[in-house]
């Protein structure tokens, strides 16, 4: 099976690497999207995707808009490719494009369709407090992620993964249902399904807003937010950005997801949740954890913290570096 593949972060690698190691698939070429100045010193940087596909010595087309790029078009339609892979490109394809390839082109999307369309489905479900997601493979048509359903996988949530660690699990289950889609779809053996648009949700781009933490949001609500959006959610210490980058809600319904080093808070729990404060309010601060925050339903554990301009520490590092006390309130996020 001749396949042009098109991706661009670290999510899209391990498709990419799975397709250059099977037997069956003769990988024409990728299209990543133009390289990027990052870091400190301004270089311009290629993607993930496009690094690898360079160490392998494949062909690279980085048009800055491939449906407007007439060299790139008349290229892809030239490839003979029997299929085009899409995996987190990053660019919408045209009517034009995805009628190119003899068997259509594939997406890996990462949720369980129709639920989570769109830009951020990782970063959405986790935001959502959802306990399972997962892969779907389709077929691409000109909607956002609108099209026929081949193959799904799916993976449970713990309370405490972030977006980060969920995109690598996602990563790999999407590269293994790739490979198993495509030689299935290129065999008949795979029956398309319409989705259910009255089942559909969606996951547009993360804006700045979202971000900002709000100390009268309920602790569960506000976990989820940081997870969903890490690492960049904020709020206000001493009128200075401070980034919370992990959380632990506290409570009953939570204490037997909580990871060994805080099986001590339960035993805690009787005399901690008598205490309570306004919402953002520091009302406990526990040696060698962190500092415990009253929120408007429940209450927050800081596990991880960034003050501006600083890097990310333990929170209980931070607290006892900053002199954090009792009785001291986080102010709500801006940005």
């Amino acid at each position: 099976m001749k396949v042009i593949f098109f991706g661009t972060p670290q999510f899209a690698v391990p498709s990419l690497e799975r397709l250059l190691n099977h037997p069956d698939i003769e990988l024409l070429g990728v299209v990543t999207q133009p390289d990027k100045r990052r870091g400190r010193g301004n270089q311009l940087t290629p993607s993930p995707v496009k690094a690898v596909a360079l160490a392998h010595q494949l062909p690279v087309w980085q048009p800055k808009r491939v449906k407007k790029s007439a060299e790139t078009l008349a290229e892809l339609r030239d490839a003979g490719a029997d299929v085009f892979v899409v995996v987190a490109y990053g660019q919408i394809l045209s009517q034009e494009i995805l009628d190119m390839p003899k068997l259509g082109c594939i997406n890996v999307h990462g949720s369980i369709l129709p639920k989570y369309r769109g830009a951020a489905p990782i970063q959405w479900c986790l935001y959502k407090g959802e306990t399972e997601t997962g892969i779907t493979t389709m077929l691409m048509d000109a909607g956002m992620d609108t099209g026929a359903m081949l193959l799904k996988a799916y993976t449970p949530i713990q309370l405490l993964d972030n977006a980060h660690q969920l995109a690598q699990t996602l990563s790999e289950l999407g590269a293994d249902l790739l490979v198993e889609t495509l030689p299935k779809l290129g065999s008949q053996e795979i029956q398309p399904i319409a989705q259910d648009n009255s089942q559909a949700t969606y996951a547009p781009l993360i804006q700045k807003a979202d971000y900002c933490l709000d100390w009268s949001r309920s602790a569960i609500e506000l976990h989820n937010q940081v997870r969903g959006f890490f690492p960049n959610c904020v709020a206000l210490f001493q009128d200075k950005a401070l980034k919370v980058l992990a959380t632990a809600p506290l409570g009953s319904a939570y204490f037997s997801q909580l990871p060994l080093e805080l099986d001590g808070l339960e035993e805690q729990w009787s005399s901690l949740g008598e205490k309570s404060g306004c919402p953002g309010e520091v009302v406990s601060i526990l040696k060698g954890v962190g500092p415990i925050i009253q929120t408007g339903n429940g209450m927050l554990l800081l596990r991880e913290v960034q003050l501006a301009g600083k890097r990310p520490q333990k929170a209980w590092d931070f607290a006892n570096g900053m002199r954090l006390t009792v009785g001291e309130v986080l102010k709500n996020g801006q940005l």
